[in-house]
């Protein structure tokens, strides 16, 4: 599968943000060659080399003849390059997701490819406050007229695009949420919510700290997983929204704990 085969095709209206989208479809793919990029983001191919040879200089990915190919930086970028096979839940995941997001709401997002999913499908619903640190989902919604955008500050990490550290946490005890919904790297009855950084754990734990209602938007790969950082214990948010293809054993554990579980119908 190409990129110009995806439904969704992108416009971005910024050097940064086109940069974001090429890690990403790098990322995902593991590698991308110039001309699907050019079609996929609607610049010249002259454009995507010059973002390639900067991304290439930066470490980022690794320059090719006629394209790109991720680079492996550890065990996180590994885990970070989703498949095509899960796109459809994702997807499904973040549909459901926002079928609990109440007109007018204050919505927290920290960084993933899901929760991302979810800014998209609420930008196009209609207004709306978004209080994020990922810094792909503020690029795509600042120009959006119908999102009220806020930003953390912090430090960033360009592993996972967000900001992270006491700048961020700081920010996030300025602004109440009447909803979070957080990207994990592992979830489970047993540890909880967790990721693979300490500074971007502690940053997520203030999403949930600072929300009337935390909510876990998790495919089945990160369901009974644990990673290095903890971000909080099951029981300090309030339902798991995931899709059909979670452990069953452990989503039964996760009820246990009095977490309410969601599977995302079609997923």
């Amino acid at each position: 599968m190409t990129l110009t085969d995806d439904a969704v095709t992108v416009r971005p209206r910024t050097r940064s943000e086109r940069h974001l989208r090429i890690l990403e479809a790098v990322g995902e793919r593991g590698a991308a060659n110039v001309s699907d990029l050019a079609a996929w983001l609607h610049v010249s191919q002259a454009t995507v080399r010059r973002d390639l040879r900067f991304l290439s200089d930066q470490g980022l990915l690794r320059r090719t003849h006629g394209g790109g190919v991720a680079v492996d930086t550890g065990i996180e970028l590994s885990l970070r390059r989703k498949g095509d096979s899960l796109r459809a839940q994702k997807q499904a995941i973040a549909q459901y997701a926002v079928r609990l997001v109440p007109e007018g709401a204050t919505v927290g997002l920290t960084g993933g490819t899901t929760t991302a999913e979810i800014a998209r499908l609420l930008a196009a619903r209609g207004p709306v406050t978004i209080v994020t640190n990922a810094i792909n989902i503020a690029a795509e919604m600042a120009p959006q007229p119908q999102v009220r955008l806020l930003m953390t500050g912090g430090h960033a990490r360009c592993q996972s695009y967000e900001l992270v550290g006491p700048g961020a946490e700081r920010a996030l005890v300025e602004h109440h949420m009447d909803i979070a919904f957080l990207g994990v790297d592992g979830v489970s009855a047993a540890h909880g919510c967790t990721t693979h950084d300490p500074l971007e754990a502690a940053t997520n734990r203030a999403f949930v700290e600072g929300s009337s209602r935390a909510v876990v938007v998790a495919d089945r790969s990160k369901v009974g997983k644990a990673t290095l950082a903890r971000i909080c214990p099951i029981d300090m948010v309030t339902c798991l929204i995931t899709d059909e293809g979670a452990h069953p054993d452990e989503v039964v554990r996760i009820l246990g704990r009095g977490v309410q579980v969601e599977r995302a119908e079609g997923s």
